[in-house]
């Protein structure tokens, strides 16, 4: 995979390891992105990512597949490269529909597990 793509409110803030993990992700090469509909996140978490989307900044706004588009182009990587991580089972939808891979997050520890299995990192 070449990017992950991660929502906000239900995700990042079910706790810090997740937020850890991006930066493991990073590390890899991979691209990262923050896509929320929030209007504004804490600095903390927006300078984890290479891209942060908030709102309809790129005039389509969650679940429309376009939106996954958008970002996978501005991250300068196919949509079917990008794993979106989201909580909303609307927004995972609409990010298949893209044609990107998905992980519809319930908790933090399964999603960790997930996300270390397709990135290939260490446990």
């Amino acid at each position: 995979m070449q990017a992950l793509v991660m929502d906000y409110a239900g995700v990042l803030t079910d706790g810090p390891q997740l937020l850890e993990l991006v930066g493991r992700v990073r590390s890899t090469g991979a691209r990262t992105a923050l896509v929320t509909d929030a209007d504004e996140v804490p600095d903390a978490c927006a300078d984890a990512f290479d891209l942060v989307v908030l709102g309809a900044a790129l005039g389509v706004r969650k679940p429309d597949p376009e939106l996954y588009r958008r970002v996978a182009a501005r991250l300068g990587v196919p949509v079917t490269g990008c794993v979106v991580v989201d909580d909303q089972l609307g927004n995972v939808r609409g990010a298949r529909a893209a044609g990107a891979v998905v992980v519809h997050h319930h908790d933090e520890d399964a999603t960790i597990a997930e996300l270390e299995a397709v990135f290939d990192l260490p446990a």
